[in-house]
């Protein structure tokens, strides 16, 4: 029989002991704390941690050599690439744009002053003019314009040049007109034609020759800037180099010290094409500025004194001509040099003395002609320049007999003398003959220049392509070397 208790409540289902609370662990510095009863989230450091701490290992720091050894040898390449190729373009344009452009301009400068100078010997022929002092003029008035159309095409926006191309080209009618006034007044024989010719003649003179030689020297300028670029050293483009080279031959000499391998092909590969570069472009500027500096040296310079003495020729002659066709007219104002003198023969002087260096002297090498002698450096350059001083000094002691009749008043000696026939005694015998010779020099030295500049342009050859294509090699070679090392961590 069972028991029952006595008093108190009846038995109910058995009540949960009371939860007792269970601290939690602080979350760690840097952690967040995650909502009670749920685990705390895992996080690693970040990126840049990531890469820092790989980086400190063995195969993170091959990695990070390889990068830099490309990004290196690859800006050498780009850098050298485009130093060559602004040297390579300056040096084409030496040869194919400024220097023909110079000797165009030095073309436009002679034919007008050479159109000046026949004009006049036609005007002193009376009546009609020769035949061939007209083909000349006409000649000489053509290449003018077509020198001058050339060089407005080939200008390249340059303001001064086009200022004054633009200037010329409305003058050049203007003094043809003026011509073929002087010529119809001389033919009917009025006086008149003089005073046109005069005329015409002061226009070219104080207008149109100063144009074209400010023409001829900016294209000058521009020659010699050219060659400044082409001539300029390569200082990004080799220190680039240098520096390459030394990083290649640094990285082999510590991983020789770390792995006791004397020898990485990829390595030796990328420094031969880093240095295989670095020698070729040094040595292929070495050899283009030599080429260069001979072309300037032994042919623009030359160039240069050659087209100014045979414009001082020119010049000359024409003062000697309207010396006589002026008869006196026209002189030099009181308060200057020669005062009183006949201006025309001052100038014509004032020519002779920068050709061949002053008269009283005496010298037959000095002036711009014994200048010519001293550039030129072979015989085929010097034989035509001392044939030039030779019939210029013969053309000085002619002219100086000439004046005497002139002065002495006997206006058809002084005149047959300047113009004759008789080419054993007639001063345009002799200007004949040196610009013949002239025109000689300047052909053999034009070669020399084509010859030389030629050479300097050819030894950058390949030097445009060469260092991209050299550059890659280096880098996939700097890139398969590395790659063998961290192959030995895998």
């Amino acid at each position: 029989m069972s028991s029952q208790p006595t008093g108190g409540a009846p038995p109910g289902p058995a009540l949960p002991a009371p939860a007792v609370p269970v601290p939690r662990a602080p979350a760690p510095a840097g952690q967040a704390a995650g909502p009670p009863g749920e685990p705390p989230e895992e996080s690693g450091p970040g990126l840049p941690a990531r890469l820092r701490a790989q980086a400190r290992t063995v195969p993170g720091g091959l990695r990070v050599v390889a990068g830099l050894l490309t990004v290196l040898i690859g800006a050498f390449g780009v850098v050298a690439s485009f130093q060559m190729a602004e040297r390579s373009a300056a040096a084409e344009d030496v040869l194919r744009r400024s220097q023909p452009l110079s000797a165009d301009a030095a073309a436009v400068y002679r034919s007008l002053a050479d159109a000046n100078t026949a004009a006049s010997s036609g005007f002193l022929a009376g009546g009609l003019e020769p035949a061939e002092v007209r083909e000349r003029y006409d000649r000489d008035i053509a290449t003018a314009s077509r020198k001058l159309v050339t060089a407005a095409a080939a200008t390249d926006g340059s303001a001064e040049s086009a200022a004054e191309i633009a200037e010329l080209s409305r003058l050049l009618p203007v003094y043809t007109a003026r011509i073929e006034a002087a010529r119809a007044n001389n033919r009917q024989g009025l006086p008149l034609g003089g005073a046109w010719l005069r005329n015409a003649n002061d226009l070219m003179q104080e207008k149109m020759l100063p144009a074209a030689e400010r023409l001829y020297q900016a294209e000058k300028e521009r020659l010699r800037t050219d060659y400044a670029t082409a001539q300029g050293f390569p200082w990004a483009a080799v220190g680039l180099g240098v520096l390459t080279v030394g990083a290649l031959g640094g990285v082999q000499h510590a991983l020789y010290r770390r792995t006791n391998r004397r020898f990485n092909v990829g390595l030796l590969g990328a420094t031969a094409a880093c240095g295989t570069l670095l020698l070729w472009v040094a040595a292929g500027h070495t050899l283009a500025s030599g080429a260069l500096s001979q072309s300037y040296e032994g042919g623009v310079r030359s160039l240069n004194v050659l087209n100014d003495a045979r414009i001082s020729a020119l010049k000359a002659r024409g003062g000697e001509n309207l010396t006589l066709v002026a008869r006196g007219a026209v002189t030099v104002p009181q308060g200057r040099k020669f005062a009183g003198q006949d201006s025309y023969d001052v100038a014509y002087r004032a020519e002779m003395a920068r050709l061949l260096g002053p008269a009283d002297t005496g010298e037959k090498r000095g002036g711009l002609l014994g200048q010519a002698l001293e550039l030129a450096d072979d015989p085929r350059g010097r034989d035509p320049v001392r044939d030039a001083a030779d019939q210029a000094a013969e053309w000085r002691e002619r002219h100086l007999k000439a004046r005497e009749y002139d002065e002495a008043g006997d206006y058809d000696q002084a005149l047959k003398r300047v113009i004759g026939a008789e080419r054993d005694e007639a001063t345009g015998a002799s200007f004949d003959r040196l610009d013949a010779a002239l025109e000689k020099a300047l052909a053999h030295e034009q070669g020399e220049f084509e010859r030389a500049a030629g050479d300097g342009g050819g030894a950058l050859t390949g030097l445009v392509a060469g260092p991209l294509v050299l550059a890659v090699l280096g880098a996939a070679g700097a890139g398969t070397g590395i790659a063998r090392r961290l192959a030995e961590y895998r």
